[in-house]
């Protein structure tokens, strides 16, 4: 772990978080396009609040034999024959969002990147799906594990909708800009630090020491 961040590791068991988004041609993350992807990367200040910093993103074009439905292009706005996306191929995409994050994950002492999305089963499904079809080996990301900013922000703001939720936590939404890639990432982001920095400030990080937590239930029950 570095001087430079010496609780950023420790906050999240090991585990550095990073913001990712997807843009697809579907919901089926083995045959739908993937074809844009966002990443944000957090950092710790000095005080213990997490707050955006790097970003990155990629145009995609779609795999050979992609599924895109055009109701999805119609949901998104993207053109996927628009020569201007200046859109680059799955490997290379994920290549520029693989390297700052394992360059991060060292940086902050950690073990791993983990997955934070709104509704991040669906852009964990086709980060795993892309890095697959890629043959990427060296996955930075936990395969499985995420969190959730739907859930969490069910749980903080009472809303699980993406521009309801950061509307709660006085985020800045504007619904001209959504269901891009780079845009819902830097929200989700913003309010995934929100959500954290607000458990911190309500005295909920660091925990107590055990001696002082209350007993469980089944200690209560001896």
């Amino acid at each position: 772990m570095t001087n430079q961040h010496p609780s950023l590791a420790l906050r999240f068991r090991g585990f550095l978080p990073v913001v990712v988004d997807v843009e697809t041609g579907g919901f089926d993350a083995r045959n739908d396009a993937l074809l844009e992807i966002a990443a944000v990367l957090l950092d710790m200040d000095a005080r213990g609040h997490l707050r955006p910093s790097t970003r990155v993103h990629f145009h995609v074009d779609p795999f050979p034999g992609a599924n895109i439905e055009q109701a999805a292009l119609d949901f998104t706005g993207i053109d996927p024959n628009n020569p201007l996306r200046g859109a680059v191929g799955e490997l290379t995409a994920l290549k520029g969002v693989f390297e700052p994050v394992r360059k991060a994950v060292k940086a902050h002492g950690c073990n791993r990147a983990v997955l934070v999305g709104h509704n991040s089963f669906f852009d964990q499904g086709f980060l795993n799906a892309a890095s697959e079809r890629a043959d990427i080996k060296r996955n930075p990301f936990h395969p499985f594990s995420s969190f959730d900013t739907a859930t969490l922000a069910g749980l903080v703001y009472g809303q699980t909708v993406l521009a309801k939720a950061c509307e709660a936590a006085g985020i800045p939404f504007n619904q001209r800009d959504a269901h891009s890639a780079l845009y819902d990432a830097t929200r989700t982001a913003e309010l995934f630090c929100s959500m954290v920095n607000r458990f911190r400030d309500l005295g909920g990080w660091p925990p107590p020491p055990a001696g002082e937590m209350p007993p469980t239930l089944a200690r209560a029950l001896d």
